[in-house]
């Protein structure tokens, strides 16, 4: 079997500015059930805040789920593993995307080698839950209001606080040596499963087998099931129903399909045993979160 392509799993992050490579996404507010996908496994080179607003959430950084709540930031760093689900029927966050290279200094000065191209290069690291801090609360604030009203001046201003913000990150919440370390491994394991994990997402409804994988990876059976239990937490059965039963969400909420349908359409033979298996990861039957979705979702 080919190996797939590494790339075709990280998540592209095209900017509307290139020359001004941050962006954010519109406030997310959601009416939703507990339990609903906030955005699949994935990963990207740019780092990622995810701002708090009202509500809670989920976010899985490296297979480490971390709850979060109103106030709270995550900061998500450059090629880690993230997945994110609702934990309250209320939910309002921001998700902001920096690329680093926007505070490159032109020449080799002491913030350039000191911080900007270690963070870059990943090797400073910054905890993934933020706290109960206001002035980290101060910085990201002002750069949501300014990427929302882009008054003239904003890209100077956005620069100062991302500065400031980095500046609280690198004083207050560096990664310890150990947790450097453990990401260093996850980040070799994880670019040896890449392949893995674009096989099964866009083969998720034909049955995947543990040869067929540890091939692609070039692995033992044995040894394949244990790295992929060390990278995901979880196990390959686990994974592959967490992928479906997050596939069939978009089905249930958008089309008239049948819940037979859209369990055959999601991979799985079996209705009752998708209903189970949706019921164990949603906290709700597909009916009844449908029909949940139908009433006063406004996203």
């Amino acid at each position: 079997m080919n190996r797939l392509d590494l790339d075709s799993l990280r998540e592209s992050m095209p900017m509307p500015d290139p020359s001004f490579p941050i962006k954010i996404h519109p406030r997310q507010t959601h009416k939703m059930v507990v339990g609903s996908t906030l955005f699949p496994h994935h990963w990207h080179e740019h780092l990622e805040f995810l701002y708090f607003v009202s509500g809670t959430a989920t976010i899985e950084c490296g297979s480490v789920p971390i709850s979060l709540q109103s106030g709270d930031l995550c900061v998500v760093n450059s090629n880690e593993l993230h997945y994110g689900i609702s934990t309250s029927e209320d939910l309002s966050f921001y998700a902001m995307i920096v690329d680093i290279s926007l505070l490159h200094s032109h020449s080799a000065d002491a913030i350039e080698t000191k911080f900007i191209t270690p963070i870059i290069q990943n090797r400073i690291l910054f905890q993934n839950r933020i706290t109960e801090d206001a002035e980290i609360t101060r910085c990201m604030v002002s750069i949501i209001g300014e990427l929302e009203r882009k008054e003239l001046g904003y890209e100077l201003s956005i620069k100062s606080h991302l500065y400031g913000l980095l500046s609280l990150l690198v004083r207050n919440y560096v990664a310890t040596l150990k947790e450097l370390d453990v990401y260093r491994h996850k980040l070799k394991d994880l670019e040896r499963l890449a392949p893995v994990f674009t096989y099964i997402d866009e083969y998720y409804r034909d049955k995947i087998t543990v040869e067929q994988l540890a091939n692609i990876a070039g692995l033992s059976r044995f040894h394949f099931s244990r790295l992929f239990k060390q990278v995901t937490d979880k196990s390959l059965v686990e994974y592959i129903n967490l992928v479906r039963i997050n596939k069939s969400e978009s089905m249930l909420r958008g089309t008239g399909m049948t819940i037979s349908e859209i369990a055959l359409a999601s991979g799985f033979s079996d209705i009752y045993y998708f209903s189970r298996t949706f019921k164990k990861l949603k906290k709700t039957p597909p009916t009844e979160w449908r029909k949940t979705e139908h009433n006063g979702v406004d996203k």
